[in-house]
């Protein structure tokens, strides 16, 4: 692997937020959140730059190609931003707080690194980005002495997580089945 690992920047909101919109478009939360086909760029656009500008300035958001490859971690002390600061339609909204709800009511009690979007643009797939990004982040847990989690909605993540040292924590069934997994 011949690119470098490098923290994202606010420059980097455009390149980072058009990787993540491609990455997703067939993910069951993102389709959930924005169910119709023509409005899912600008909405998955509006949704992963509030989670962008959420975290750029924390200095936890790791990519490499350009921001082909993209993981962005919310460190233990993080507190979420309210999603009605999203500029969605109310019924997009009321069901990212449906989906968040689920997620933190499964989610541990103690501090951890949160990998909350790890994502590949679909033409830099297959280089192991992902895992390098993913790794970064795993590193800063680690420092910390603190646990990492993610939660997963595409079964067959849940195999790629177990082959990367992930286990299973929890799950939930609604509004979808999602995993919690922890490292």
């Amino acid at each position: 692997m011949t690119e470098e690992i490098s923290i994202a920047r606010a420059a980097d909101r455009e390149r980072v937020v058009a990787s993540l919109v491609a990455a997703f478009a067939e993910d069951p939360v993102l389709r959930f959140i924005c169910p119709d086909p023509e409005d899912y760029p600008a909405q998955a656009a509006v949704f992963f730059g509030h989670l962008f500008d959420k975290r750029v300035g924390r200095g936890t958001i790791w990519t490499i190609g350009g921001g082909a490859s993209v993981a962005i971690w919310e460190p233990p002390s993080g507190g979420d931003v309210p999603a009605a600061e999203m500029d969605l339609p109310a019924d997009a909204l009321a069901r990212v707080k449906e989906y968040d709800e689920a997620v933190h009511l499964a989610l541990p009690g103690e501090p951890f690194w949160y990998l909350g979007v790890l994502g590949t643009h679909p033409a830099s797939a297959g280089r192991g980005w992902g895992r390098a990004v993913m790794a970064a982040g795993l590193r800063r847990a680690a420092e910390d002495g603190l646990p990492a989690v993610l939660e997963t909605s595409k079964p067959a993540n849940v195999d790629l997580y177990r082959r990367a040292g992930w286990r299973v924590l929890s799950e939930f069934s609604s509004p979808f089945p999602t995993w919690i997994m922890t490292r």
